[in-house]
């Protein structure tokens, strides 16, 4: 009798299951958060926060969901996903979209979303370790639409890694257009402002003087240092931010109090006092490499405030802390001209009906060269006196533009 053979290891694909639940807090975060990474909005505790403060919930038509996807017993991937009756709280538009399909009898809403609630920042949406599992969520959530009668699939301000994955499975991509603020080593907030062309410093000079003509003067509180009155205080200014312009406020007091609590580093509030007291707040979250500006709102108007707080106090905080980008939100030329850049930003979208999924293509395809167009327009009035400070510094933001691009071909 002869000895057996060695045995050749090899790799069997274990076959994946997906399973749709409503409550987060039935998933185990430590297993969410290593597919997560450390992106602060794909947190456990973040999502928690949306749920368990009344944010995200059916009543305000935000319905979640969390699509999951186990393979050998084990937790693969996860896909936030929410049951949307509006499109409100989104930054990317499809109002005509549903305009189109109510002028023709057909139902828009509900519709499938996977996203981070009120959060127009780009980041991981399907979470998973490589292409294939991302391009495995993906198939799912779109079937998942499909079985059950919904209209359409929409995946917002997806990462590279997701964009590439999104494309594989079939789905529309959309562009749009974010200011981000890269760090290139600047040494001070003066080595920054020496950069820019002569029109840009002077505007930003004349914004910060006009704000220490008023007497005013800023305050960073980090983690420990936000008091429950300091959080009153910028929950107090945030909300008037939206009563100003007519609408209550997507998040509530107890959404930050529960972030506070649960994520306290990830916290920064810009104040700025006049005579010892605020009168303005910013609250920012902080990432690993990064700062993204969030929330503001003011009790007095002082020219140039909104600016200050909002952009420049990110900024030389990122430059004193040594932070790669300021993400400063979705939308804005004005931001332009305070030293931040254009950068593309995509959304991916399945829709069920053929023929409209023809239409919208066609809509996307013309869109994408206007954007492009716009985009590139943008670049030619870049802040900087030269060329090189208008190229984004980190790799990731040079990652995702090159993914932008091949995206468009």
């Amino acid at each position: 009798m002869h000895p057996p053979r060695a045995c050749t290891t090899f790799h069997i694909a274990l076959t994946p299951e997906f399973k749709l639940i409503r409550n987060l807090h039935e998933i185990d975060a430590p297993s969410w958060n290593a597919l997560a990474g450390t992106h602060p909005f794909l947190q456990h505790d973040f999502l928690l926060a949306l749920d368990a403060s009344g944010c995200a919930t059916p009543e305000t038509g935000w319905s979640p969901h969390y699509l999951l996807m186990h393979r050998g017993g084990g937790l693969a991937g996860a896909m936030p996903l929410y049951l949307k009756s509006h499109s409100r709280g989104e930054y990317v538009f499809d109002y005509a979209w549903a305009n189109a399909f109510a002028q023709h009898g057909l139902t828009y809403y509900p519709k499938l979303l996977a996203a981070v609630p009120f959060t127009p920042v780009p980041g991981p949406r399907l979470l998973a370790g490589d292409t294939a599992d991302r391009v495995l969520l993906a198939r799912a959530a779109a079937a998942i639409a499909r079985d059950n009668g919904l209209s359409s699939l929409h995946v917002l301000f997806p990462d590279s890694d997701d964009q590439v994955a999104l494309q594989q499975a079939g789905f529309l991509m959309r562009e749009s257009v974010q200011f981000h603020w890269f760090n290139q080593d600047y040494r001070s907030m003066d080595d920054f402002l020496a950069r820019l062309t002569q029109p840009k410093r002077k505007k930003i000079k004349q914004d910060c003087k006009k704000a220490a003509q008023a007497g005013v003067r800023f305050r960073w509180l980090h983690s420990g240092q936000i008091s429950q009155r300091d959080l009153d205080f910028f929950y107090r200014c945030y909300q008037q931010t939206y009563l100003d312009h007519g609408n209550p406020p997507y998040l509530s007091k107890t959404f930050f109090e529960r972030l506070r609590a649960c994520m306290p580093d990830a916290l920064l509030i810009v104040q700025a006092e006049r005579n010892g007291h605020p009168i303005a707040a910013a609250l920012n979250i902080c990432g690993d490499d990064r700062l993204y500006g969030r929330y503001w709102g003011s009790i007095e108007y002082v020219p140039g405030l909104h600016f200050v707080t909002c952009y420049l106090q990110g900024i030389e905080y990122c430059i004193e802390k040594g932070l790669a980008v300021f993400e400063g939100g979705a939308q804005g030329e004005h931001k332009l001209s305070r030293g931040m850049l254009p950068v593309p930003t995509r959304s991916a979208h399945w829709i069920a009906d053929e023929r409209y999924a023809r239409a919208i293509a066609d809509f996307l395809e013309r869109e994408a060269q206007v954007m492009d167009a716009y985009i590139d327009e943008l670049n030619e009035h870049a802040p900087y006196r030269n060329r090189a400070d208008s190229q984004p510094a980190h790799p990731d933001a040079r990652h995702a533009a090159a993914a932008n691009k091949d995206a468009t071909k």
